[in-house]
């Protein structure tokens, strides 16, 4: 292997699609090699990462005592942070270390964003490669044209190695906090008897948005419903029926009544057209997409979650179908345009449409190069899929691909051109408001017509039909009183967690860190948010039914536990992300930045022990204990049988009941149903695929027998399995 240009994807479908653009000489399992050409001159190879090659590496790494998880071995701060190599990926890496020693010049070709770079540069940093020319290929596309030019246009690495800075910066601090508050919230709340399977994560970014969706719960919690009143009226006209409103609104009933007494109104009155005022109104088709735009309009349409979304994205994005995903921006370039508008007729034809072309010509309400920085909205690409390639997709391909095609359309078409009537009827000198929208010209909308996602969430459009109305016209009117009452703020869907994060600066007292909540777009990034809302998900601090989102009893204590804590606000992470930009921007430190995290851990060591001395959290403990009770003790008959970390054990431990339960037997797990039908039963369904000490494999029941438990095999026992003291003390 001759000594060549090396470039580095972040995976090997990157790769693969880098390959594509050229000639390719030999591919191998963990490279593929070009052949010459004008832009590799003496050819290229291409190697990848399977995502991260390299990680941090664990507490118990840097020291033994920070192996074992104790208050007494708080704050775990590292000297200086080491990386090691993912044990799955070695033969991958030992590769990409071998090429990048034998290389002049590395191509960082990796995802363009701050986690891209960050691949990149660990991995480098690992392989002990050194004096190496780095250059940065930077395209939004994996279509050939657009890698063919990307490779021939490369940037140097000066962006490149402050948002590695910046990256590694956030990926360090994040190891801190999680790692030092994760154990010290889990500890301190196992001593106040909470225990959970997965202990108690904490994170920067994840716990603020558990506290968010924690708030909504409680204001739905501790919602009174008020009454209110209002004055509507049915109105009978010569040529059909109509309704109306006042603009008057009141919790007290009676100044509601004054009113009409004062215009001596009753139930039956006569009134007349005092005005009729006609606008024509325009709607612009919506915005071009970004990720979470697309996200939150999928979750709305057809419920899929954001990190579906993205991995559907991710799919399409390497099948060169759309542009690049992890996109916060909603504007595109001139060069993008053009492409767009020389495409329009193939495209129409591929979503199976035809409308006139209403302008070619950029509208800066999309086109604004000034807008777009590392990255443009989601496009569709210049590649025009085939039939076969259509029909290849998966049902949930087809429709995010089908959004970002017709929203990109939308853009060519006209207007949605609509008429606005305001009727004001006089009834005894009170007046009455009546609006009414009548439709003169779809537009765009005629491309959505399956849609009606967006009438429906269209406050502006109102769907009463009028009659045919003069002004003075006389009519009849029906006038009542009405009582309504006020309604809670509604749980959140799953889509709207992106939303919420984005805009999360709107629950920040401070203005400073409001304004830089709304300069950074809330919590996590574009490329983060939906990989956050999975964590929070699979620490089982929410679930979602039916695509509603609820906060769970563990979600609850941790809210609890970290209420008033910067640890539960936005405006943490309204400070760290100001920093963390300003690295990215070369005018910050990354000493600076992480001797405050440190400052900020041990705070958080010496005050919240003292904060989780709280009536409520004992008592959401307590109910937690209660509902993870799985059964009556089978010996002592007084206490309650859950999971004690690594083993079921007895509440009566402590009185002398030494009953326990293993969770895991032969290699298979013991779930609670197992323990519950030992306790209430004596004895479990078979459990399949035990294996023995000479490692044969087999089936058998569980009995449990004077506190012990054994196996039955048909009629047979065998060997009692565990005892209880020896259970207990494991």
């Amino acid at each position: 292997m001759s000594s060549c240009v090396i470039i580095l994807a972040e995976k090997p479908s990157q790769a693969k699609a880098y390959a594509e653009a050229f000639s390719v000489k030999k591919r191998d399992k963990t490279y593929i090699e070009l052949n010459p050409c004008s832009t590799f001159p003496s050819g290229a190879i291409i190697t990848w990462g399977i995502g991260h090659l390299v990680e941090l590496k664990q507490p118990g790494e840097y020291k033994e005592e920070w192996g074992s998880w104790s208050l007494s071995s708080l704050p775990i701060l590292p000297e200086r942070f080491e990386y090691k190599v993912k044990s799955e990926v070695k033969a991958q890496f030992n590769t990409v270390a071998k090429l990048f020693k034998s290389a002049d010049t590395i191509i960082n070709a990796t995802d363009i964003d701050r986690e891209g770079s960050n691949i990149f540069y660990s991995i480098y940093q690992m392989t002990g490669a050194k004096n190496k020319i780095i250059k940065r290929l930077w395209i939004n596309s994996l279509e050939v044209d657009e890698i063919r030019k990307g490779f021939a246009n490369l940037k140097d690495n000066k962006k490149d190695l402050l948002m590695y800075r910046e990256a590694k910066t956030r990926q360090i601090s994040d190891w801190l906090v999680g790692m030092n508050s994760s154990r010290l919230y889990t500890l301190l709340l196992q001593n106040k008897g909470f225990v959970d399977k997965k202990g108690v994560s904490v994170g920067r970014v994840q716990s603020p948005l558990v506290y968010l969706i924690y708030q909504r719960q409680l204001e739905i919690e501790n919602f009174v419903p008020k009454p209110f009143y209002e004055i509507e009226a049915d109105f009978t006209a010569t040529n059909g029926k109509y309704k109306g409103k006042t603009k008057i609104k009141s919790d007290k009933k009676e100044e509601v009544q004054n009113i009409l007494d004062q215009h001596k109104i009753t139930e039956k009155n006569n009134g007349f057209v005092k005005s009729i005022t006609k606008k024509e109104k325009r709607k612009k088709s919506p915005k071009l997409h970004s990720l979470s735009t697309l996200q939150a309009t999928a979750n709305t349409k057809w419920k899929y979650s954001p990190a579906q979304v993205l991995k559907l994205m991710q799919g399409l994005y390497e099948k060169k179908l759309v542009t690049y995903p992890r996109t916060d921006t909603q504007f595109i370039t001139e060069n993008e345009f053009a492409y767009l508008s020389s495409n329009i007729e193939s495209y129409q034809k591929v979503m199976g449409v035809s409308f006139e072309i209403f302008s070619k010509e950029p509208n800066k309400r999309y086109v604004d190069g000034s807008r777009v920085q590392e990255h443009y909205a989601i496009l569709p690409t210049k590649v025009i899929p085939s039939e076969s390639v259509l029909n290849n997709l998966s049902e949930e391909e087809k429709n995010i691909y089908d959004e970002v095609l017709r929203t990109t359309l939308a853009m060519f078409h006209s207007d949605y051109v609509y008429e606005e009537t305001k009727i004001i009827t006089d009834v005894n000198g009170l007046e009455f408001e009546t609006t009414g929208n009548t439709e003169i010209s779809k537009g765009w909308k005629e491309i959505f017509k399956d849609d009606e996602k967006m009438d429906k969430n269209d406050k502006n459009e109102v769907t009463q039909t009028l009659p045919a109305l003069e002004k003075e016209e006389r009519v009849l009117s029906v006038v009542k009183l009405k009582e309504g009452v006020t309604t809670p703020p509604k749980l959140y869907t799953e889509g709207q967690l992106i939303p919420l994060m984005k805009t999360c600066g709107k629950s920040v007292e401070d203005q400073e860190d409001m304004e830089i909540l709304k300069e950074i777009e809330g919590l996590g990034t574009e490329a983060t948010r939906s990989g956050i809302i999975e964590t929070i998900k699979r620490q089982g601090y929410i679930e979602v039914k039916k695509n509603i989102v609820h906060v769970t009893e563990k979600g609850k204590i941790l809210c609890q536990a970290i209420k008033g804590s910067l640890l539960s606000s936005p405006a943490m992470t309204a400070k760290w992300e100001a920093y963390l930009k300003q690295i990215g921007n070369g005018k910050g430190s990354q000493e600076a930045f992480l001797s405050n995290i440190v400052k900020f851990i041990n705070k958080l060591i010496a005050e919240v022990p003292g904060q989780l001395n709280s009536d409520i959290i004992e008592k959401s403990i307590e109910s937690v204990q209660k509902a993870d009770q799985i059964a009556l003790c089978p010996t002592c008959k007084k206490g309650s049988i859950s999971f004690k970390k690594s083993f079921y054990g007895c509440s009566e431990y402590e009185n002398g009941c030494k009953q326990t339960f293993p969770s895991q037997v032969l290699g298979k797990k013991i779930t609670e149903k197992h323990v519950k039908d030992l306790c209430l039963k004596g004895k479990t369904g078979i459990i399949k695929g035990m294996k023995s000490k000479s490692e044969k494999i087999f089936d058998a029941s569980l009995i449990l027998k004077d506190g012990s438990i054994t196996f039955e095999f048909g009629n047979s026992t065998k060997k009692v399995i565990s005892n209880n003291q020896k259970t207990y003390n494991k």
